[in-house]
């Protein structure tokens, strides 16, 4: 199935039409034609089955044929990452954690980040082309970048853990995740969390764990933390 995309609809639309970029693909790039079907998410769970109306390349006009609502998959991972100093490898995570199925993405600015500014457009066209591409119907959520003090202090809910390298006593994620828990990890940044940070982190409840034996980089630990959390509640 090829999955495109209109932030627009909802359960009472009836006919929408896409934009002048999105229609110049469907028609002038796919080729597709008057009384094609498309398929169409809204990004929060809608499924709408269409058929083109009008196949303009300026304003390509579906009709809905059909609705299917799908759950939220459970449970929700947020992963907190600090930005890595490259932005292709930021943006690679994004895209591999929406492809494998993450809810909400929170980049955090710790003391040993080198990259403090982030602009979000292109991230935002990562995780919508990411979503379509691996075929989801939920578009997660990016989060604006907040000083790691901040989130530390405002996460109440689900299991919350701290991947660091600090040679301190730590258990491996896997044996610490409950099955069908919401669960919060936070990634540091290349130089790792601060002590101050991990400190900070313990006091307010999270849980220091291990991803494996080797160091990893920023980007791929978020990877590897994110794909840990789905094989685990698949089994």
């Amino acid at each position: 199935m090829q999955l495109f995309y209109h932030p627009d609809i909802d359960e009472t639309t009836s006919s929408f039409a896409f934009d002048k970029e999105e229609s110049r693909h469907i028609i002038k790039v796919l080729r597709k034609q008057g009384s094609d079907i498309l398929f169409v998410t809204n990004g929060l769970g809608l499924l709408f089955k269409t058929e083109i109306a009008l196949p303009s390349e300026n304003k390509c006009l579906v009709n809905v044929v059909s609705i299917e609502k799908f759950d939220r998959p459970k449970p929700s991972l947020h992963l907190a990452v600090a930005p890595t100093k490259m932005n292709e490898r930021f943006e690679w995570f994004l895209e591999k954690a929406t492809e494998i199925g993450i809810a909400e993405i929170t980049p955090i600015i710790c003391d040993h980040s080198e990259r403090k500014v982030l602009k979000t457009e292109r991230m935002d066209k990562i995780l919508l082309s990411a979503m379509k591409q691996s075929n989801q119907f939920f578009l997660p959520i990016l989060h604006e970048a907040i000083p790691f003090r901040d989130f530390a202090g405002k996460v109440n809910s689900g299991q919350k853990f701290i991947a660091h390298c600090e040679e301190t006593g730590k258990r491996t994620l896997k044996s610490l995740l409950i099955p069908n828990s919401d669960c919060v990890i936070m990634i540091g940044p290349e130089g790792d969390f601060s002590e101050k940070e991990i400190k900070l982190a313990l006091e307010n409840d999270f849980i220091p764990v291990t991803l494996g034996e080797t160091r990893l980089r920023t980007e791929t630990a978020a990877v590897v933390a994110a794909h840990s959390v789905v094989f685990f509640n698949e089994q």
